[in-house]
């Protein structure tokens, strides 16, 4: 019998909470998907330029990760374990160091915090204040950690801020990279403003960071300004904190995106696409003298998710035991960023951001950012906006996707674009 899909929604729009969110922009019911296409009630496919929020950077369903979940349900593998010993963390660990940690010469311990990135963040500043004795973070403008209320704190959008409800505090605000005109050096701002005592900044517990800000617009931030900051906090005693939950997994290029910067940070924080399945987990990693936490000091029901190891291991193995996807991911870098460009021209004044496979374009208006996406959606493309304005058109694709999948949904992105220009003009023309 054929689904109702007007009834399916109206019992979302009955009875769910308002504070429902990436559904309004895209008013369907998926019921399957597979690689980098998702399928709707109506038997329609979409392809997917959004990944989960860079929660599925290999996609949707791989085969190989399916299989082995699939052999370890049903083989009574346990599905709950806290953070007790089992096999599949045992696997994922030893998988983990083997692949990742090792070949990066990282000594980092592996904390299983709850499930959500926010609570990795939660966790870090947590870790720092108690390292330092101090309790002041400097976050940067148009960050984004979460929004539980440590790590909202240090997220700089209003909206987002506005929600809480209540004070937020413990945090320095100081400007990212690029955010300030006439070419100043925001670097330099914050070593002026650390090295002097009566500047009115607290001696930071730690510096917080994203390489490049998803939701803040994929602005990126230069190697040699994330060294400068890097060195300031070692010179001030405070411990560095890469947020790497949207960029890392690859999405940038690496699989760490601050791999190639030459910086070791105190903390890293991980969700996202590190259970490979878009399944529910996040972790810190933590240099082992900063490992400070004494039993169930940060803790949860759900630290760690033995699904979530079983997925993980398979991801690390057959995308990073060697050097094979990574050289892919250059290659399709490149793809993007042509593509891109070609949107980029199209609107005047418009321009590149971000890098890797964490890519879009800044039309200099959330009005048409978010004509465009919908015209796309429209189409058969699923697309996001990012920014202080929601003004970038943001490419998340899942990184396994084939160059003849990228090139499809860039057609379709370029002929959305091109007929909302058009209705613009010929509405401007009419006035």
């Amino acid at each position: 019998m054929p689904t109702d899909t007007s009834a399916e929604i109206s019992v979302f729009k009955r009875r769910e909470s308002e504070a429902r969110s990436y559904c309004r922009g895209f008013d369907t019911v998926f019921t399957s998907a597979q690689g980098s296409e998702m399928t709707d009630a109506d038997g329609r496919s979409y392809i997917d330029f959004l990944a989960g929020c860079s929660s599925l950077n290999y996609g949707h369903n791989d085969p190989d990760m399916k299989a082995a979940l699939i052999e370890h349900i049903s083989g009574d593998g346990l599905a709950h374990g806290l953070d007790l010993h089992t096999d599949t963390k045992a696997d994922f660990l030893a998988a983990f160091e083997r692949h990742i940690l090792e070949p990066r010469g990282m000594d980092h311990k592996v904390m299983f915090t709850g499930p959500t990135g926010a609570n990795a963040v939660e966790a870090a500043i947590k870790t720092a204040r108690k390292v330092t004795g101090r309790n002041n973070v400097v976050a940067f403008t148009n960050g984004f950690h979460g929004v539980t209320l440590g790590a909202l704190a240090a997220t700089g959008n209003g909206y987002h801020r506005g929600g809480a409800g209540t004070t937020l505090n413990g945090v320095t605000r100081m400007p990212f990279d690029g955010y300030m005109a006439g070419g100043c050096d925001t670097a330099d701002f914050l070593e002026a403003m650390l090295a002097d005592a009566s500047s009115g900044i607290d001696a930071p517990a730690a510096i917080l960071l994203e390489t490049v800000q998803g939701e803040g617009g994929l602005n990126a931030a230069s190697a040699e300004w994330v060294q400068r900051i890097a060195k300031l906090a070692r010179d001030h005693g405070a411990l560095l904190i890469i947020d790497d939950i949207q960029a890392g997994c690859g999405r940038t290029g690496t699989f760490f995106s601050f791999e190639e910067m030459g910086v070791t940070p105190d903390i890293v924080t991980m969700a996202k696409s590190v259970s490979g399945y878009g399944l529910p987990m996040a972790l810190m990693l933590v240099r082992p003298e900063h490992d400070v936490f004494g039993p169930a000091e940060h803790n949860g029901t759900f630290r760690g998710n033995t699904h979530a190891f079983v997925t993980a291991r398979v991801a690390i193995e057959k995308f990073w035991a060697d050097g094979a996807f990574q050289a892919e991911l250059v290659e399709k870098e490149a793809l993007v960023r042509t593509r891109l460009s070609d949107l980029a021209a199209l609107v005047p004044g418009a321009r590149l951001k971000g890098r890797g496979l964490m890519q879009g374009v800044d039309v200099g208006s959330g009005e048409l950012a978010g004509e465009i996406c919908a015209r796309a959606f429209q189409k058969g493309l699923i697309i996001e906006t990012s920014g202080n304005e929601d003004q970038v058109v943001k490419v998340l694709a899942p990184i396994t996707t084939p160059a003849e999948t990228f090139t499809k949904g860039f057609d379709i992105l370029m002929e959305a674009a091109r007929e909302v220009l058009a209705d613009q003009s010929k509405k401007i023309a009419a006035e």
